[in-house]
């Protein structure tokens, strides 16, 4: 997972550096070549592209860079964390609903994914199988216990074939 997350951040970085370094250059070169700056919206739209641009590659670095102290830092084997799938049984409803934890960037509600960061991330992380855990909404609060639990080691044991 993070593999995948450095590539996609990766593939970003390099579009962004071409725009930066080739194509907003000649953006403002031929803004320039029309004459009077003060009032020349295409020189004022490259300038406020680059400004934005150079912003979101900072914050791409330093996206990266916590990467690579996630990768070194090890996930828990027995409980809920970064690439964990987890399925937890809501003990109002006795609906069960399974998630797999990811960063931010990979999260997607349809596909079961669900945010460290976000409110059932944090509720969830470091949780063992039968484990009660509240899970406090604006109008409600949900009682969830988790019934099972793959970790991410788990997982790729699994593609390995080790199990």
């Amino acid at each position: 997972m993070i593999r995948e997350m450095r590539e996609k951040l990766s593939r970003e970085i390099d579009q962004l550096s071409h725009e930066l370094n080739v194509l907003l250059p000649q953006s403002i070169a031929q803004a320039v070549e029309l004459g009077d700056l003060r009032e020349n919206s295409e020189y004022k739209a490259a300038l406020e592209r680059q400004q934005f641009v150079q912003a979101r590659l900072g914050q791409l670095h330093q996206r990266l860079n916590q990467l690579g102290q996630l990768a070194t830092t090890e996930a828990p084997t027995d409980r809920v964390g970064l690439g964990s799938r987890v399925t937890v049984l809501d003990l109002e409803t006795n609906e069960t609903d399974t998630y797999v934890v990811v960063l931010a960037e990979m999260m997607d509600i349809d596909a079961g994914h669900i945010s460290l960061a976000s409110p059932l991330g944090r509720a969830l992380t470091n949780g063992r199988v039968g484990d009660e855990i509240g899970l406090r909404l604006p109008a409600t609060t949900r009682r969830l216990r988790i019934v099972e639990l793959v970790t991410v080691h788990q997982t790729a044991e699994e593609v390995r074939g080790d199990r």
